[in-house]
């Protein structure tokens, strides 16, 4: 009885830690870092490439502001009256940050209608797709970070009408994209010559 307690209860603990999501990279700063603890997400960021055109250290620098790889991501609680729980900012969720309308729209876009946004693979396609979006509807160039973040932050038609200019703390946001995007750009053409 006692040793089919102790197995059942392994069993269990295995089950559990199988279903929950791993914990971002051990270096979310390093691109070759990042490919290098998570080899299956080049693969997810090429074949977003060759699907969307949306280049990995783009689409890298976008996750790493919006969840900084964490998976299960969310936005932080609202409260009211300073205690009293009301739920959260947004819906966003995963390594993306999809809203929930957003995700939705992807997955009837595309037809990808399994996907997950706490699947690394599924939120590369989407931030992959996004970009796309952005691209033929805005106009904006793939691998133009500081532009294509303004545009998934405020949406392509926020991003049109231009409301970002006066979000100084945007800017700065976008700012920091571009140059994470610069940063990954060149360590991943470092790693892939060695």
């Amino acid at each position: 009885m006692k040793r089919t307690r102790i197995i059942a209860m392994l069993l269990a603990a295995a089950f559990v830690s199988n279903c929950a999501a791993p914990g971002p990279p051990r270096n979310v700063e390093n691109a070759c870092a990042i490919l290098a603890d998570r080899p299956h997400w080049g693969d997810a960021l090429d074949r977003a490439s060759m699907r969307w055109g949306a280049p990995q250290h783009v689409a890298m620098a976008i996750m790493w502001k919006e969840s900084s790889f964490e998976a299960r991501a969310r936005t932080s609680r609202t409260y009211a009256l300073g205690f009293i729980p009301t739920g959260r900012r947004s819906s966003a969720y995963g390594y993306a940050q999809a809203i929930d309308g957003t995700w939705d729209w992807y997955r009837k876009d595309t037809g990808n209608s399994g996907a997950d946004r706490d699947d690394f693979d599924d939120a590369a396609d989407f931030v992959g797709w996004y970009m796309a979006r952005s691209k033929s509807v805005v106009g904006i160039e793939m691998d133009d970070a500081f532009n294509q973040y303004l545009a998934y932050h405020e949406g392509q038609a926020g991003y049109r009408r231009a409301g970002w200019r006066d979000k100084p703390w945007l800017v700065r946001v976008a700012g920091e994209v571009q140059r994470k995007a610069d940063d990954y750009r060149r360590q991943i053409e470092v790693c892939r010559r060695s």
